[in-house]
């Protein structure tokens, strides 16, 4: 999993500039427990790591960019802005 989160890390870093390494790690590691956890509480059968993986490289070609954005609305993800 260390392998996934580190080249998760270096896509958001990519798309990104002005994230730091700890700081863009922090977004890869709350959208990927965001997302599992809010399949979790629906009730969604565990599909493993790979669903995982894609919806956070998905997320990350969609709003990696403007991620201050994205956590600016929603207050999950505001204490990553700091």
């Amino acid at each position: 999993m260390e392998e996934k989160f580190e080249r998760l890390t270096k896509m958001l870093m990519e798309k990104n500039n002005e994230l730091n390494y700890d700081l863009a790690r922090s977004w890869v590691e709350a959208i990927w427990e965001d997302f599992e956890s809010t399949r979790a509480k629906a009730g969604r059968e565990y599909e493993g790591q790979a669903v995982t993986e894609r919806f956070v490289t998905q997320f990350i070609e969609n709003y990696g960019v403007r991620i201050h954005e994205f956590a600016s609305k929603n207050e999950k993800f505001k204490h990553l802005l700091k």
